[in-house]
C-alpha cells in the first residue's frame, strides 16, 4: 500500500456538494508540484470539464486557507493563482494525464478512498431509515423509546462547527 486510506480520506472535502481533493494536495500525493500538476491540465483542457475540476472562488480560497492554516512564510511562497478541485471523476481522469507508475498507484488508493466514503454515507442513511421505521413502529408503545430513540438520533447528527475566534476588536 503506498498510502494509507486515512491520509487520503482526510483529503476529501465537501464543496459546493461535490466530493473533492484539492490541487496541492493531489500534488502531494502524486510526488509532483503543484504547479507541474496544473500544467498538465491547462495542455489537456478537454480532458476536465466543469464536473470532473473547478477552480473555487477568492472567498473559497480563503475559508479553506484559515482552515488548514496554510500561508506560509517567505517571498514566493504564496499562491498566485485560486486552487482547483478534482471530483472524483476528475481524478480518475488524471491518470491518464500524469502518465506515471506512481500516479497510477495513487489513482487506484485515491478511488478506493471515494467508494469507502460513498458507503460509510449510504450506510448512514440505511440506518437512519430503520430508526424512522422502529420509530414508526413502537411510537405508541412507550415514552421511554421515544426518549431512546432521541438520544440515538442525536449521536448521528454530526457535530457542530467550532466556533471561529474572532481577531481583533
Amino acid at each position: 500500500m503506498l498510502i494509507p486510506p486515512v491520509r487520503i480520506e482526510q483529503f476529501i472535502l465537501l464543496i459546493r456538494g461535490h466530493k473533492v481533493i484539492l490541487d496541492t494536495h493531489l500534488a502531494e500525493l502524486y510526488g509532483v508540484k503543484t504547479k507541474r500538476l496544473n500544467e498538465q491540465i491547462r495542455r489537456n483542457p478537454k480532458r476536465f470539464p466543469p464536473d470532473f475540476m473547478f477552480q473555487l472562488t477568492a472567498e473559497e480560497s480563503e475559508a479553506l486557507r484559515t482552515h488548514f492554516a496554510t500561508l506560509k512564510t517567505g517571498r514566493g511562497q504564496h499562491r498566485k493563482y485560486l486552487p482547483y478541485v478534482f471530483t472524483e471523476q476528475g481524478v480518475a481522469m488524471l491518470s491518464s494525464v500524469l502518465n506515471s507508475e506512481r500516479a497510477i498507484l495513487v489513482n487506484v488508493e485515491i478511488m478506493r478512498a471515494f467508494v469507502a466514503l460513498r458507503r460509510l454515507l449510504a450506510s448512514n442513511k440505511a440506518l437512519a431509515r430503520r430508526m424512522e421505521d422502529l420509530e414508526a413502529k413502537y411510537k405508541d408503545h412507550d415514552h421511554q423509546l421515544e426518549d431512546v430513540f432521541d438520544a440515538i438520533r442525536k449521536l448521528m447528527d454530526p457535530p457542530p462547527p467550532p466556533p471561529k475566534n474572532r481577531i481583533g476588536f
